[in-house]
């Protein structure tokens, strides 16, 4: 059977790397491309690390691609009925600063320039599992098309959102620089070019999220779908580790907290099994 569900207020961020491909050809043309890709496996885990915190306990992680991190905020119907229902998107606006502190500490420790492009939106989302094989949680909509667009059309070491997200968030203590008008593709040609800004950061702390929060133990449906899903990918990803170590493919050590350090690159499987985010 085919799951999906609705929501209406649901916040979306893309965050990118730009040229990391032309960095990962650089380096696989001196025989590094592992080490390539074992840095990017170290950014993504620290991402996904935060996750773990209880300020973000309300974003959900929906999958990477490529060097691109996908999350969105406000999958659950108690945010969608709450007093202040974008609560959830100024967590989101706190978790992309948070990735652009981890992007600089990870550059620090592997002498590394790479800077964040971030794109986030907010609106009604259809989310839903596709596939048999390798089932997929994801989500679909004008929301996700024009948070990604405000990724692809934003500058490097930026935070891009629209007019609209922009209204919720200023009056919630983030401040912003207005960019101007742009066109987006797959937008604009209906509704003309859209009217953006640049969040620079946040200049007082939400009052809501000051207030003691009550964890009620129960999550969403959708919480529930995407944490199975990831168990069975999970389950399939360390079937696949267990017969390359058999072959003698796989060799070596590597400690993620370590970078660019000798041994084999650490699976993906491992990585997951250590998110705080999947559900016990």
């Amino acid at each position: 059977d085919l799951y999906s569900q609705s929501y209406d207020a649901v916040g979306v961020m893309f965050a990118s790397i730009p040229g990391f491909a032309d960095f990962y050809s650089q380096t696989e043309m001196n025989n590094q491309g592992v080490e390539c890709l074992r840095l990017l496996n170290e950014i993504i885990a620290d991402f996904d690390e935060l996750l773990g915190e209880e300020r973000f306990q309300d974003i959900e992680k929906i999958k990477t691609i490529g060097s691109t991190y996908m999350a969105v905020s406000g999958l659950s119907p108690e945010k969608q009925q709450c007093e202040d229902k974008w609560g959830h998107l100024c967590a989101l606006a706190d978790f992309s600063i948070a990735l652009n502190e981890s992007i600089q500490e990870i550059n620090k420790h592997s002498f590394n320039n790479f800077e964040l492009r971030i794109g986030i939106s907010h609106g009604s989302v259809v989310a839903g599992v596709i596939g048999a094989k390798k089932p997929q949680y994801d989500i679909w909509g004008k929301t996700v098309n024009l948070a990604s667009r405000m990724d692809s059309t934003g500058i490097s070491g930026r935070m891009q959102v629209p007019e609209e997200t922009y209204l919720i968030l200023k009056d919630r203590g983030f401040a912003f620089d207005y960019r101007g008008e742009i066109y987006v593709k797959g937008i604009s040609e209906q509704e003309g070019k859209i009217k953006t800004y640049f969040l620079l950061g946040r200049v007082q702390p939400n009052p809501l999220t000051l207030q003691p929060r009550k964890l009620t133990g129960q999550y969403s449906l959708a919480a529930v779908v995407l944490g199975l899903v990831q168990s069975l990918n999970r389950q399939k990803q360390k079937q696949i580790l267990n017969e390359n170590n058999n072959s003698g493919i796989i060799k070596g050590h590597y400690n993620r907290r370590t970078l660019l350090t000798s041994g084999g690159p650490e699976s993906v499987a491992q990585v997951e099994a250590a998110d705080k985010t999947d559900l016990p």
